[in-house]
């Protein structure tokens, strides 16, 4: 693998590979099937991601992705992210002396449970973003509305957004001008990452 390539792998395991084999070893004991995904093991059942391992710097975790939905009787689960994850939730260990295997399953078996009743959080719905100077732009330009209202809601929003997150107003003048061309050429915003 060369150097550009290997800068982008975030290696989830860090200094804990057997701690994170021996969480394996415990997982496998369930009806949750092994996947890798954003490079890291990620445990799914029927599809739908139930926990995930990673180490880090100073611990190694079990992360559940509706852990919001655990009853966590011992205290164990942590949001890691706190006004940015709704339902994500992590156990973190400081040493494999920490892992308490009857705990992990306990605490899986539930996951499991909650994945089967179908227990996840709706994303909330976007607010409606305005954004006067790009309307008073499309005023002056019938083209522009009109190929504006081409795109899909979503690509609409993406547009409004990145013009009406700037503070300053000439920094919203200097977006606007950028996204003109891309929306008069029915190009997205985003669409290069798509």
């Amino acid at each position: 693998m060369d150097d550009a390539v290997k800068k982008h792998v975030w290696d989830k395991m860090n200094n804990w590979e057997e701690e994170i084999l021996f969480l394996k070893s415990i997982i496998d004991k369930t009806e949750l099937v092994e996947t890798v995904k954003w490079g890291a093991p990620v445990y799914v059942y029927n599809k739908k991601n139930v926990i995930g391992l990673g180490g880090f710097k100073d611990y190694f975790a079990i992360w559940f992705f509706n852990g919001v939905f655990l009853k966590d009787d011992k205290n164990k689960l942590i949001n890691a992210q706190k006004d940015v994850t709704k339902s994500l939730l992590q156990w973190r260990f400081r040493s494999k002396e920490e892992v308490n295997e009857k705990d992990i399953l306990e605490y899986i078996a539930e996951a499991i449970e909650n994945e089967k009743q179908g227990k996840i959080i709706k994303p909330a719905k976007k607010e409606a973003i305005v954004s006067e100077l790009l309307d008073k732009e499309m005023i002056l330009n019938p083209a522009l509305r009109e190929a504006f209202q081409k795109f899909a809601p979503y690509k609409q929003y993406e547009f409004l957004e990145y013009i009406e997150t700037a503070k300053q107003e000439k920094t919203k003048l200097s977006r606007i001008e950028k996204v003109i061309p891309m929306i008069l050429a029915n190009v997205g915003l985003n669409d290069k990452y798509r």
